[in-house]
C-alpha cells in the first residue's frame, strides 16, 4: 500500500517551543495553516482535542471549506457525546466535506484532562466504554433499521439515523493507546493503529501484539507511526537544531513556572519516554530529548537529520509495516511547506522503489 502522511493544524500558533498568546482561535491562521498542508502534499490533517481548546469539528467544517483535496481526521473522545447523536454528526461532517473525514477515537491518557469534562472513569473502564460506543456507532453508520441496544454504558430504544456516511461502510476509525485494555479494542474496530514515535523494533513488536488481537476477529489493520522531523541542510545542522529546540522548550516552560513533565497514566507515554532508555537517542535518528522533557505529552519523539536521512528512515519505517506517518513540526506551519519540497517527495519515491521490488 502507498505511504499516507498526515498533518496536524490547531487554531493558532503554539508547540514547544512557540507560547501561545492572541485569542484561541485565528481563523486566518487556521486557513493558511490547512491550505499549506494541501500545497506540501499531505493526504490528511489531524485536528487535535483537550479539555481546553476549541471545538475540533467545527474546525474541521472550517477547514474542509477552505480546502478541495487534503482529507481530515478529527481527534474524538468517547464518553461525551451520545454514540447516536455522534454517529449523525460525524456521518453529516462527511458529506458536508466532501468524503474527506475520519475520526481518531481517544479514549484519555490523563485522568486530569478527562476530569475536566466530568469524566471519572477509570483507565480500562474508558476504553470499555469505547468499545461499546464503537459497536453502537457502526450500527447506526451501517444498519438499515432502527435498532435496541442495552449494554454497560449505553442503552437504546429504536436507535437510527436517515444520514450515513458519504463513505462507505463507514468513515475510517483511527484508534490509538498500547495497553492491554487499548489493544483489545483496537484489534476489533480500528481501520489505522496509531502509535507514537517508538524505535523500529518497538513498532514491530506493537505491530505484531495489534495483528494478533485483529486476527481473533478476522480483521487486518493498517498502522500509523507519529514523528516530529528536525531536518536541515546537513546533519549536523539537523542535531543543532534539534539543541536549540530542546533549549527553547526549557526556557518556555521554566517562564511558565513548568517542571519537568511526569508520565501521564498511558502506556503509550511511558513506551515513549522509555523508547531510548537512560539516553536521548536511539537507532540512528530517534531523538527523545523533548518528550523526556514534556513527560511523554503527545507525539514528541523527533527524527532528526537531512531530509534524505530522515526519508530514508521512515522507509525502513514503512519496510515493517507502517503504511502511514503524522509528521509535524516545532515550527508548525512553517516545518508544514518544508515537508513538502524534499521529505514527503523522497519518502514516496523511497517506498514506491521497496513496492515494486518486493
Amino acid at each position: 500500500m502507498s505511504v499516507e502522511f498526515i498533518g496536524m493544524i490547531q487554531q493558532r500558533k503554539v508547540s514547544e517551543t512557540h507560547q501561545a498568546s492572541g485569542p484561541a482561535i485565528d481563523v486566518d491562521y487556521v486557513r493558511d495553516f490547512a491550505q499549506a498542508h494541501e500545497r506540501a502534499g499531505f493526504d490528511r490533517i489531524l485536528v487535535p482535542h483537550s479539555s481546553t481548546s476549541a471545538d475540533a469539528t467545527l474546525t474541521i467544517a472550517y477547514a474542509a471549506s477552505v480546502t478541495s483535496r487534503v482529507h481530515f481526521m478529527l481527534a474524538h473522545r468517547p464518553g461525551f457525546v451520545s454514540p447516536t447523536l455522534a454517529a449523525r454528526q460525524l456521518a453529516t461532517l462527511d458529506h458536508f466535506s466532501g468524503g474527506r473525514l475520519a475520526v481518531h477515537f481517544i479514549s484519555g491518557g490523563s485522568d486530569a484532562d478527562q476530569r475536566r469534562d466530568g469524566d471519572f472513569l477509570s483507565h480500562d473502564e474508558r476504553y470499555a466504554r469505547t468499545d461499546e460506543y464503537l459497536q453502537v456507532l457502526k450500527r447506526v453508520w451501517t444498519e438499515d433499521k432502527p435498532f435496541d441496544h442495552t449494554g454497560r454504558y449505553y442503552r437504546f430504544e429504536g436507535a437510527f439515523s436517515e444520514v450515513k456516511p458519504r463513505q462507505q461502510p463507514h468513515v475510517p476509525i483511527y484508534f490509538g493507546g498500547a495497553s492491554a485494555a487499548a489493544l483489545a479494542v483496537a484489534g476489533k474496530h480500528a481501520d489505522v493503529y496509531a502509535l507514537w514515535g517508538e524505535s523500529k523494533q518497538g513498532v514491530a513488536d506493537l505491530i505484531a501484539r495489534v495483528r494478533g488481537e485483529a486476527a481473533r476477529h478476522g480483521r487486518e489493520v493498517r498502522f500509523s507511526v507519529s514523528f516530529r522531523p528536525i531536518l536541515a541542510d546537513t546533519e549536523k545542522a539537523a542535531w543543532e537544531r534539534a539543541e536549540h529546540i530542546l533549549a527553547e522548550t526549557r526556557r518556555l516552560r521554566s517562564a511558565q513556572g513548568l517542571d519537568k513533565g511526569g508520565p501521564l497514566e498511558s502506556e503509550g507515554a511511558r513506551r515513549l519516554l522509555g523508547a531510548a532508555g537512560d539516553g536521548v537517542r536511539a537507532d540512528d535518528r530517534l531523538w527523545t530529548a523533548v518528550a523526556k522533557e514534556i513527560g511523554g505529552r503527545s507525539n514528541s519523539t523527533a527524527l532528526v537529520g537531512t531530509p534524505e536521512q530522515v526519508a530514508q528512515t521512515l522507509a525502513e519505517y514503512h519496510a515493517i509495516g507502517v503504511t502511514t506517518f503524522l509528521i509535524r513540526g516545532f515550527d508548525p506551519l512553517e516545518d508544514a511547506l518544508d515537508y513538502g519540497r524534499v521529505l514527503i517527495p523522497a519518502t514516496r519515491e523511497l517506498t514506491r522503489r521497496e513496492r515494486a521490488a518486493a
